[in-house]
C-alpha cells in the first residue's frame, strides 16, 4: 500500500499516544486551499505493506491507537480496510480512529459498514470549514477547527 507519512508517536491527533498513517490521496472535496494536509501532496509516496506498519507499531511500547488520516483515508479505502484487518489479524484490540472529511451519510455510501465489522474503530467525520468555531470533541479528547467535524465510535 501507498502512504505519505508514518509518525510512531502522535500527540494530537487522539487522546492517547498513537501512530498516526497519512494516505495518499484526496478528492479534495472539502477545497484544496482549506486542506490542513495539503502539503503532504508533494511529499513522496512510501510504499509499505500493512503488516509493516503493524510490525512497527507492534514494536512501540509507548502509542496505544492507529489514526488513519490524510488526505483522505476513505478515498483509499481498500488500504485502509487491508490494514485495519492487518491489525485485527494481529490481535491488537487499541482504537483505530478514521479522519475523513466525509459527513456520516457520504461514509456509508463509500465503506463504513465494512470498517463497522472491526471491534473498536472511531470515525472522525466532517471536512474543514472556515471561519467556524473550534471545539471540544469529547470522543476524542481533542479540539476540532469546524463545528461540523465530529467523532463516532462506529464499532
Amino acid at each position: 500500500m501507498r502512504v505519505k507519512q508514518i509518525i510512531d508517536e502522535d500527540f494530537t491527533n487522539y487522546k492517547k499516544p498513537s501512530m498516526f498513517i497519512a494516505f495518499p490521496t484526496c478528492s479534495f472535496k472539502c477545497g484544496k486551499g482549506y486542506c490542513h494536509n495539503a502539503e503532504l501532496v508533494d511529499m513522496p509516496d512510501i510504499t509499505v505493506t500493512p503488516q509493516d506498519i503493524v510490525n512497527r507499531y507492534k514494536r512501540n511500547n509507548l502509542t496505544s491507537a492507529i489514526v488513519c488520516g490524510g488526505l483522505e483515508p476513505m478515498d483509499n479505502l481498500p488500504s485502509l480496510y487491508l490494514l485495519i484487518a492487518a491489525i485485527r489479524e494481529e490481535n491488537i484490540t487499541d482504537d483505530i480512529v478514521v479522519y475523513t472529511g466525509y459527513t456520516e451519510s457520504e461514509t456509508t455510501n463509500c465503506g463504513l459498514e465494512l470498517l463497522s465489522r472491526y471491534p473498536n474503530v472511531i470515525v472522525k467525520f466532517g471536512g474543514y470549514i472556515p471561519n467556524q468555531k473550534p471545539h471540544y470533541d469529547d470522543v476524542l479528547g481533542i479540539m476540532l477547527a469546524s463545528d461540523n467535524q465530529y467523532a463516532k465510535k462506529i464499532s
